[in-house]
């Protein structure tokens, strides 16, 4: 069978899909961070808390480098027109991302001239602010950017904010502190998973609960807006783009194989809540990992197909992005899938390492016999 230029589209949308996805399940680390004087009470708990998310913060950087590169390799104009138009923000998300390596680099060297303390707030700057610009970023895939491409895909930003009018969007900001909040639970989740600290895990089932309803009201809220707004589709044939009602409802109703995969993935975070809150589990991380992963590849991936546009223009709406206009050529994408066959291995490498890592719970006592600890 002959793979054709569309079908190399569709399959790097899914890779781009599913590696956003578990970048979104990696910023456990960040919601982590912001919970450092939530669940600690004293500095040796902080301790444990910082070393035990200095283990995976490199995993987060990571899996977002790859997640744009990803993008740039298989839809130069998407990065083109995001990257080089709505700089403002994403120069504010990489800024919140150095100074994050930073403070762990710094937190704990002696004679720190800041103070540890200077460190731990970069640390939970990144881990609010940082998560919602990102979740802003996203939420512009639905709701659109102030942008011109032209005949020579040579693209402009229409506005001097240069990304930051995104800001005064509602579906923009409740998307961000969606992120920030399922953050926080996640991390309290991996928290739960692996400390061996009976003072902050008896901290946790308050903490996870109260961010988990904060995060499912504004989850519905997104959710909602995405299903029952209007949603832009083009013409496979004249290329031409126009709005169609309630879009994104259709493509679920009319791929149902989406839509029980969806349900499968919100069930399965929803689970994870439930056994951490009300039967103590320890493993709730894996369900709620799992169960995001799973949300956040379909919620993407819906984005990419069905003739669906995934990066509307608000200043021009023939200007809008989709999966054929902004993908690289027949030979980039096929050289390049080639290559995303070893991604499985990579994976796979990830978890063994993890559970290396992990196999035992880490503890006060370990932390303090460690001399070159966070």
């Amino acid at each position: 069978m002959d793979i054709t230029l569309l079908d190399l589209e569709i399959y790097w949308w899914l890779l781009v899909s599913i590696i956003g996805a578990l970048f979104v399940f990696m910023t456990f680390v960040q919601g982590g961070q912001t919970l450092l004087y939530t669940l600690a009470k004293t500095e040796d708990e902080r301790d444990l808390l910082v070393n035990s998310l200095g283990r995976k913060w490199e995993l987060t950087f990571t899996a977002l480098v790859m997640f744009g590169g990803a993008l740039f390799a298989a839809f130069p104009l998407f990065y083109a027109v995001s990257f080089g138009g709505a700089y403002f923000v994403w120069m504010a998300i990489l800024f919140c991302f150095i100074i994050q390596a930073v403070a762990y680099e710094y937190r704990k060297k002696p004679d720190n001239f800041y103070g540890q303390r200077f460190y731990e707030i970069l640390l939970y700057i990144n881990g609010t602010l940082g998560i919602f610009l990102i979740g802003v970023a996203l939420a512009t895939l639905f709701s659109g950017g102030n942008f011109l491409v032209n005949d020579m895909n040579l693209s402009m930003w229409t506005k001097q904010s240069y990304g930051l009018e995104a800001l005064l969007n509602p579906f923009n900001l409740a998307f961000g502190f969606m992120l920030v909040f399922l953050a926080r639970v996640q991390g309290a989740l991996y928290f739960l998973n692996s400390l061996d600290a009976p003072e902050i895990i008896s901290r946790i089932q308050s903490v996870t609960k109260k961010n988990f309803i904060i995060f499912l009201v504004l989850f519905l809220y997104v959710l909602a807006t995405i299903l029952f707004s209007d949603g832009y589709v083009y013409d496979t044939t004249t290329k031409v783009v126009s709005t169609m009602p309630v879009k994104f409802l259709h493509t679920f109703l009319e791929l149902p194989l989406l839509l029980v995969l969806l349900l499968a993935g919100i069930t399965t975070l929803l689970y994870g809540v439930y056994i951490a809150l009300f039967k103590n589990s320890h493993k709730a991380i894996f369900f709620t990992g799992a169960g995001t992963v799973i949300t956040v590849t379909i919620m993407i991936f819906i984005l990419g197909i069905h003739n669906s546009v995934y990066y509307p223009s608000l200043a021009d709406m023939q200007s809008s992005l989709t999966i054929e206009n902004s993908s690289g050529s027949y030979y980039t994408l096929s050289v390049m899938s080639v290559v995303s066959l070893l991604v499985p291995i990579v994976l796979g490498y990830i978890v063994v390492v993890w559970r290396s890592m992990d196999k035992t719970k880490l503890t006060i006592d370990e932390i303090k016999s460690d001399s070159h600890h966070y």
